[in-house]
């Protein structure tokens, strides 16, 4: 991979993380449209790397909202908010127990082999449908009331295993925790804000980890930094890490606003080419 791979690749990484047609997947059909042939694990690393540079993103444009959050988790002022950040982190239990005990297996699917990719896809799509019409029937229902309930502490739970199960690439991550919400009867905004933060906690954590192994790398694991290239690495990330937040809060309130049916049809589109690919 040369720095101008690196630099289509952050600038897709950045696009496409706040919509709900998987970041990750967009990524390995990219890598195969560049004719890109990786290691397994250095795939994944670099790929985690520019979630880590769209996450830092997310960070720097949500900071006035994040920095009460984390204020009042440090200081225990036992208020919503620190009550909030309790359920993001019941919410990340689930996609650290994957990471940890099928790391390897996870791994494995980011070999450019699109079969998984488009069937994920075409999950993804089916997932988005069925919440934009549940959310469709409640409001021909009832238009007045209240779309949407606050966020219990049993839906952070179920919203967390559908994040961990989108670690598949292809399989969008933000898309499936927005329609396991929306199905769930949480509000649609607040189900949205809580999918984009609950991703920093586990993403920052792989990234660290990924870090340390590159500055300190054992024997069995240098080749994964050695096959991507610190120049590579480097330019991707800060591709994809400008690119995040100039398009965060645009895509944010597309999220929030769109109608998800539309995302449904293009990665049904989208999983249907990579099948045919």
């Amino acid at each position: 991979m040369d720095w101008i791979d690196a630099l289509i690749l952050g600038i897709v990484q950045g696009l496409s993380e706040y919509l709900p047609i998987s970041s990750s997947g967009h990524l390995e059909i990219m890598k195969q449209i560049l004719g890109l042939n990786l290691d397994p694990d250095a795939s994944l690393e670099f790929s985690i790397m520019l979630h880590v540079a769209t996450v830092l993103s997310t960070v720097v444009i949500l900071w006035h909202e994040f920095y009460p959050l984390l204020k009042s988790f440090l200081t225990i002022q036992r208020d919503d908010k620190f009550f909030y950040v309790c359920k993001i982190l019941l919410s990340c239990i689930p996609v650290g127990i994957v990471g940890v005990c099928f790391k390897e297996q996870i791994s494995a699917l980011f070999d450019g082999n699109l079969t998984v990719v488009g069937i994920c896809l075409i999950i993804t799509a089916v997932l988005l449908t069925f919440a934009y019409f549940t959310r469709t029937r409640e409001m021909l229902a009832d238009p007045l009331k209240p779309q949407g309930h606050d966020i219990t502490w049993g839906d952070a739970f179920i919203i967390g295993c559908a994040q961990a199960i989108a670690v598949l690439p292809g399989l969008s991550r933000s898309g499936t925790t927005i329609a396991t919400g929306i199905i769930l009867g949480d509000n649609r905004e607040k189900v949205a804000q809580f999918s984009f933060l609950m991703v920093i906690i586990p993403i920052f954590g792989e990234g660290l980890l990924d870090l340390k192994d590159m500055l300190w790398p054992d024997a069995l694991e240098a080749t994964a930094s050695v096959s991507i290239g610190a120049v590579p690495m480097i330019v991707g990330f800060l591709a994809s890490f400008l690119v995040g937040c100039a398009a965060c809060k645009w895509m944010l309130n597309i999220v929030k606003k769109g109608k998800l049916v539309w995302f449904a049809v293009y990665c049904a589109a989208a999983g249907a080419l990579c099948l045919l690919w």
